[in-house]
C-alpha cells in the first residue's frame, strides 16, 4: 500500500503564517515595554521639552515673528514631529540592525514566522508610539498652556499619519544602509539634528527666513511641520506640502526596499 503524502494547503500555510506573526507581534510588544528608555525619548520627552519651553513667561506671548501667535501654540507641532523623530531615527534602526547581526532574521527565515513579520511589527510599534506621543503633546499643551486643539481634525490626521509613515520610511533606510547597530546608530545620530532643525526644534519653521523657510519646507518634517500648522489654525494643509510628504514617503520605502538586507 502506497501512501501520498498530500502538501500543505495554501490556506494552512497562510493561516499558520499569520499565527506565528501574531506571535511576534505579541513578542515584540512585551519587549518593547521593557524599554523604559525608549519608552521615555519617543512619549515623555517630546511633552516634557514642551512644559519646560512653556512655562517661560515670553514663550506664552502673541509673537508678530510667528504671525501673532505665541510660541509655545507653533512648538506643539514641533514637540508632535520630536516623538516621530526619536521613533523612526534614534529607537528602532538599531533594534532591527540588531536582529540581523545576531542573526535572527536569518533564523527566522527557515520558520513559519517570515522576516517581514518583524519588520511590520517593528514598525507599527514604534508608529503607535509616536502617535501617542502626538495625543500627549495636543493634551498637555491644551490643559496647561490653552493651545488650541487642531481646528481642521481631518487634515491634522492626514498630515500625522503621513508625517509618521515619512519618519517608518526614514528609520527603515536607516536599518537598510546599517551593517550593524553601532552603524545604524551614527548614521541615525547623522541624520537626527538635521531633521530636528527641519522640524523646528531650535526655531520655528515660521519664523525661518524666507529662503531657508523654503528650502526646509522640501523636507520631509519641514512640510509636515507647516501642514500641521496650518491644519491646527484652522485650514486644509497645503497640498504642496502633502505632496513633499507623500513623495518622501514613496522615495524613502523605494530606497529601504531595495537596499534592506535580511541577512
Amino acid at each position: 500500500m502506497t501512501t501520498t503524502l498530500t502538501p500543505p494547503r495554501p490556506s494552512g500555510i497562510a493561516g499558520a503564517s499569520r499565527r506565528a506573526a501574531v506571535a511576534v507581534l505579541r513578542t515584540e510588544t512585551t519587549l518593547f515595554r521593557r524599554e523604559p528608555a525608549g519608552l521615555f525619548w519617543i512619549m515623555v520627552f517630546p511633552t516634557v521639552l514642551l512644559v519646560v519651553l512653556g512655562s517661560i513667561p515670553g514663550f506664552r506671548d502673541p509673537d508678530k515673528a510667528l504671525g501673532g501667535i505665541r510660541f509655545v501654540d507653533a512648538y506643539v507641532p514641533v514637540a508632535v514631529l520630536l516623538s516621530m523623530i526619536m521613533a523612526g531615527l534614534q529607537a528602532m534602526p538599531p533594534v532591527i540592525t540588531g536582529y540581523r547581526e545576531r542573526g535572527i532574521l536569518r533564523r527566522m527565515s527557515v520558520t513559519p514566522v517570515r522576516p517581514s513579520a518583524l519588520l511590520g511589527a517593528q514598525m507599527g510599534l514604534h508608529g503607535a508610539a509616536a502617535l501617542l506621543s502626538a495625543v500627549l503633546s495636543l493634551t498637555v499643551g491644551r490643559l496647561a498652556f490653552h493651545v488650541a486643539l487642531p481646528r481642521q481634525l481631518f487634515g491634522y490626521i492626514l498630515a500625522l499619519l503621513l508625517a509618521v509613515l515619512s519618519a517608518l520610511a526614514l528609520g527603515a533606510l536607516v536599518s537598510a544602509l546599517s551593517r550593524t547597530s553601532k552603524v545604524a546608530s551614527a548614521i541615525g545620530s547623522a541624520v537626527f539634528f538635521p531633521m530636528m532643525f527641519s522640524a523646528g526644534v531650535w526655531l520655528p519653521v515660521q519664523a525661518m527666513p524666507d529662503t531657508l523657510g523654503r528650502v526646509v519646507e522640501l523636507l520631509p518634517f519641514g512640510a509636515a511641520a507647516q501642514a500641521l500648522g496650518e491644519a491646527a489654525a484652522g485650514g486644509w494643509p497645503g497640498w504642496d506640502h502633502l505632496g513633499v510628504l507623500t513623495l518622501w514617503t514613496v522615495l524613502l520605502s523605494a530606497a529601504a526596499t531595495r537596499w534592506f538586507r535580511w541577512e
